[in-house]
């Protein structure tokens, strides 16, 4: 560190240290090298922060808009990368203030009254996670246009239903989509949640007790976009809930994406042959030529480790704080940049295979029929024509798959005089509900599979996005 440096150091420590600290300790220390993301925010709180200063007649008014014109330069330096950021100087707050005094004098150091950097950090963080929330937000609307276009397409297409990833019953793909739909819809709606939870304002809290100048917290908050300030200024400057809702919200959603991820690589699979992945979203092989491999499904599947490692991370770190605020607390932000930009890169990748996939409609039909997908169909039949006792039917039916396992067929394929054979009842009515078309069509009941129910969901969904 440079003589000029140390002076720097000393001076923005308020003179406590005859010494500037030592390189160790200046590593630890500092927190430019990430929370420089901050920048935008932290300028526009500067800026209503000085503006209502002035309102209150704690600051001149020409003081004010020296700080607010010079808080703008600085701002443009930053976003054009011609700012040098000192890492002698801490923090973002302290980077931008030191700039502002170089560009404007004295009134830059009428700035701080009345605030402290522990309400200011708060309303810099609070700000800029209450705009991954919005980022999300949108982002998973993409996702979910993405989906209703492929399920619109394939209402009808049937496939088989997987329980265990073994033949259930026959679904649609359009209904296989729009599961998705929901999903991301309730992703979204607990984005909304933190976002409103999260937006009040800390800042004139101060260091912690709030400040003997007689500020107007309900003018920054307003100012800042914010419905009202925080209540209490212990809460205010040591709160990270609205951090932790969000890393919970993006948890959630990452493990939606995987579970999505998990099903293309294994419908893209020669085994199965259910969908084809673009070639913008897959990969090959060193060595094999024949290889397509569906790479970016495989990472985002794999991405939900370093959003769920985030959430535990900081909510690790906030579990022993007392209050009010601590240092532990400049541990919050790298693993929130992080999981949000994961978040973001996932559902950005995820909205590009799922719009570029093409659905194997053939692949998908022959699967269905596979595996006696209707044997529910047909134990149905047998309570609602017969009038049998489900657990009756249900029997009847398990002795029919075993004999159609047997011979080496599926239930259509048995003769009438071969289900006679195990229940003289039935009658040629049961081949009627034993196609899988048949099948789908039948599951009429709100939420069903039925193409009816799906096209009824898709509106709904197409008219609220």
């Amino acid at each position: 560190m440079t003589d000029a440096s140390k002076q720097a150091a000393n001076k923005m420590w308020g003179g406590r240290f005859a010494a500037g600290p030592d390189a160790i300790m200046e590593a630890i220390n500092a927190s430019i090298d990430f929370d420089r993301r901050l920048a935008r925010q932290d300028i526009e709180g500067s800026r209503a922060h000085a503006a209502m200063l002035a309102a209150q007649g704690i600051i001149s008014d020409s003081d004010a808009q020296a700080i607010r014109e010079g808080l703008l330069t600085v701002l443009s330096e930053i976003e054009s990368g011609s700012f040098e950021f000192s890492t002698a100087l801490e923090d973002i707050h302290m980077n931008v203030e030191a700039r502002l005094k170089q560009l404007i004098g004295e009134p830059a150091g009428r700035l701080h009254t009345a605030r402290s950097r522990n309400d200011q950090v708060a309303t810099d963080f609070r700000l800029w996670v209450r705009d991954q929330c919005d980022a999300a937000v949108s982002g998973l609307e993409e996702l979910q246009r993405a989906l209703l276009a492929q399920a619109e397409a394939g209402a009808e297409w049937v496939m088989p239903g997987f329980t265990h990833l073994q033949t259930a019953q026959p679904v649609t793909w359009g209904h296989h989509m729009m599961a998705y739909v929901e999903m991301l819809g309730r992703d979204a709606g607990r984005f909304r949640d933190a976002r409103a939870r999260m937006n009040e304002c800390p800042l004139g809290a101060a260091a912690l007790a709030g400040t003997s100048f007689p500020i107007d917290r309900h003018a920054t908050a307003a100012a800042l976009g914010f419905d009202r300030p925080m209540a209490n200024s212990l809460d205010a400057v040591s709160d990270r809930d609205f951090a932790l809702e969000f890393l919970a919200a993006a948890s959630l959603c990452a493990m939606h994406l995987s579970r999505l991820a998990e099903e293309l690589v294994i419908w893209s699979s020669a085994q199965f042959r259910f969908v084809i992945m673009s070639d913008r979203f897959s990969t090959g092989s060193s060595i094999m030529p024949q290889k397509k491999n569906p790479d970016a499904a495989e990472l985002i599947r794999a991405k939900i480790g370093r959003i769920m490692g985030a959430n535990v991370g900081l909510m690790t770190v906030m579990k022993g704080l007392p209050l009010a605020y601590c240092k532990d607390t400049q541990e919050d932000k790298e693993p929130v940049f992080d999981a949000a930009d994961t978040l973001m890169l996932s559902l950005a990748a995820m909205t590009g295979m799922v719009s570029d996939m093409t659905a194997n409609r053939e692949a998908l039909a022959a699967a269905a029929g596979s595996g006696f997908s209707t044997a529910t169909d047909l134990a149905d039949w047998l309570v609602r024509e017969l009038g049998l006792p489900f657990r009756e039917a249900h029997h009847v039916t398990g002795a029919l798959v075993a004999l159609a396992e047997q011979r080496g067929c599926d239930l259509p394929e048995l003769s009438l005089e071969d289900m006679q054979a195990t229940h003289a009842d039935i009658t040629e009515g049961v081949f009627e509900v034993l196609g899988v078309e048949n099948s789908v069509a039948s599951r009429t009941s709100f939420g069903g599979t039925a193409p009816a129910q799906v096209r009824e969901r898709i509106a709904e969904w197409k008219t609220r996005l």
